[in-house]
Order: structure tokens, then sequence, then C-alpha cells
């Protein structure tokens, strides 16, 4: 298995285009190009998001020779399982390994309903867009290493097939299903919701992350609904803009986390090229353009965003964009000496904006025992290749 194989030799393997993610008329001139017919297209992609097949083998209505042309030029799985950490909350983090042993966090966080278990809860997955992150925000683990590389369409297609796996297989054991098949090809997808909220800044990965999300929301690849995707970025300008003409009905939430110039630029670098003069418009662009409304995502840390005057300068920005404000009690990292405030400070801040009537939440914590801040698991399991390697 790739996993067992030293570093330096991983580094140089092959590797291989992911068929997730692959557009159909890519795939239609590759096909053409060996003389296969374009239906074909429609049964493959009928096999990858619709069956959920994990091997080529199982594409039964392919002929021998495309299947083995297919496992010869594209991976199935370009994010296999390296380890999983399930919560006490039952949020699981997932560790993903790609060809070349680069690790990545995709996390599902369960939201339960009254009434109903925990499998039956609102799902959410939280994907990763780059290997480590270079934009350097100070409370953040996924930038503590750095960033490695951005990931392609379908490594990041293949987060959210992973999950499918893990969840129609817990589908057919619920059910006593037989192994290795679900009960119906057209199963829904099983999660309600996707952020672009784990490692890396979405935006700076651009076309690759357009691209997973047109996949994602075509009716040939998963056919998940556009207005249930959210996409974070930390500010950067022109992309923000750029999405705008996307025509993607998608949500935008924009990690502020300090309401003016001299807070954000302490704690978020990428204030200093796109300050909150530049940013704020960029939003009302977005927010103009596609309808939406925009989520201001606001980490309240001790003594450093947590001021009133901070509270105040906030409640101004949301009531411009007319935006809801998700604050985030911060979630502590190894090797970061950050605090989250106490609850009466937590709620002190809270409570300026509602009396300024700003729509707002308090983010309850999820995960903290599994280590699910952004990275966090990933540079632990780095450290360990690295003792391990000697």
């Amino acid at each position: 298995m790739l996993s067992k194989l030293p570093v330096f030799m991983a580094r140089f393997l092959p590797q291989r285009p992911a068929l997730p993610g692959t557009p159909p008329a890519a795939l239609e001139e590759q096909l053409g190009g060996q003389g296969h017919p374009a239906f074909r297209v429609g049964q493959i992609l009928d096999w990858v998001y619709r069956k959920r097949v994990r091997r080529f083998e199982d594409m039964t209505n392919l002929p021998r020779g495309l299947r083995e042309w297919l496992e010869a030029n594209y991976t199935l799985e370009p994010a296999r399982e390296a380890l999983v950490k399930r919560s006490s909350d039952v949020t699981e983090k997932l560790l993903l390994e790609m060809e070349d042993r680069a690790l990545v966090e995709t996390v599902l966080i369960r939201y339960p309903q009254r009434g109903v278990g925990a499998e039956e809860s609102r799902k959410t997955i939280c994907v990763s867009s780059q290997v480590g992150c270079a934009y350097g925000c100070r409370f953040c683990a996924s930038g503590l290493a750095g960033w490695k590389r951005d990931l392609t369409a379908g490594e990041i297609v293949g987060q959210f097939l992973h999950v499918c796996y893990i969840e129609d297989a817990r589908a057919l054991t619920d059910n006593q299903g037989s192994p290795g098949r679900r009960a119906s090809s057209d199963d829904p997808v099983p999660f309600d919701n996707v952020v672009f909220m784990g490692m890396g800044e979405p935006l700076a990965n651009y076309e690759a992350v357009v691209a997973a999300i047109r996949c994602l929301n075509a009716p040939w690849g998963l056919g998940f609904g556009a207005r249930r995707i959210t996409l974070s970025t930390s500010g950067l300008v022109p992309q923000i803009r750029r999405l705008a003409d996307e025509g993607l009905q998608i949500r935008l939430a924009v990690s502020l986390h300090g309401a003016t110039n001299p807070v954000r630029d302490a704690i978020m670098p990428i204030n200093r090229k796109y300050p909150l003069e530049e940013l704020i418009p960029a939003i009302e662009d977005f927010s103009g353009k596609n309808g939406r409304l925009v989520t201001l995502e606001y980490i309240l840390i001790e003594d450093v965003n947590d001021f009133l005057e901070q509270a105040h300068a906030l409640a101004g920005i949301a009531a411009r964009l007319r935006a809801h404000v998700n604050l985030i009690p911060y979630n502590s990292v190894e090797g970061l000496t950050w605090k989250r405030p106490n609850i009466k400070r937590q709620q002190t801040f809270a409570r300026v904006l509602r009396e300024a009537r700003v729509s707002h939440t308090i983010r309850k914590e999820k995960g903290h025992d599994i280590d699910a801040a952004c990275g966090q698991l990933r540079l632990r399991t780095e450290k360990d290749r690295a003792v391990a390697a000697g």
C-alpha cells in the first residue's frame, strides 16, 4: 500500500489524475481518442456518483478493455482514509491521504435533531482545499507548517465521495444490507451541507475549487444544491469579485476576526494587502449580484479581539452588509498561546450585536476532544511520521 512506502519513494511515484471531478467533456475527449463511443461517459459517471463503486472492475456494463484503460489512466479514489477520530459529540475528523502521501483533513459534523438518533442528524462536511496554508492567520493550525500544494478538483471531490462511502456503509449496516452494495443507486447524497472551511484558503486555489463546486452541484455529478454550499475566505478581494460573476448560487462566509484594521492586521496578515476599505465593498458586490446572505465569521480570542470597541465596530460592518455574524469561541491549538474568553465575556460581546439588531449566533463547540480545529490532526500525524522515519 502507498501508506507503507517511505516518504522519499512516494514523492516520485507517478500520479494518475482523478476520475472524480473530471468534467464530462474532458472524459469524452479522452475516451474518443481511444475509440470508445460517447455514451460510455454517462455510464462511467453513473458508476462514480450514483452507484459510488470503489473499483473499476465493478463497472460491469463497461467492456473489460475500457475498465483496464481507466484503471491505468485514472484513480477512482484520490483521497484514501489514513485515520479517523470520532468525538464524544459524534463529530468525526477524517485524515485523508492523497497519492503523493499528502495529508488533508475532512470533518463530518452532526447536528442532532429533536426526536431522531445521531445517525439521522443533519450532517455538514467541512472540506479542505489545500495542503497547509500560506496565509498565516495567527490563530490557525493549518498554516503552522506552511503551504505545501493546492489540491486538485478531483482530490476535493474525493473528500465528498469518501464521506459518501462511509455513510453508505452505515446505511447498509442499519438496513442489514449485503456487504458492498447500497440499497439503491438513487439514494440521496448522505449529507445536508458542505462548507469549504477546512485546511487552506479556497480562493487561493480558485480554479480547482470552482470546478469541484460545479461537479458537486451538477446533475452529472453529485447533484447537490448550490444553496447548501458555503465557501469561506480570509478576504482575497479580487477572487471574491470574480466569484460574484460565476453564477454560482453558493453562500459566502468571510473570516473577519477583527472589525478594525489594526486588530485584523495583528491576527490576519491578508488584511495588510486587502484592508477592510477594500474587503467590505467586495463583499457588497458579491451579495448584490447573488442575493445571498453573507456570514461574517468572528473567532473570539481573549484580550485580542473580544473588546466592546470591536463588538460595536463589528455591529456596524454587519449592519452595512446586512450580514449574519457567527461568533466562534476560540478552539485551543497546541503550540499557540491564544485563549477563548470566558462565557460572561462572550455573552457581553454578543449583547452588543443583539442590541444593534444584528443577526448572530455563538457557535457551539464541536469536536474539541479530537483536535477538530483545522490542521491539528495533520500536524500531529506528520510529526509522528518524521519521528518514525528517524
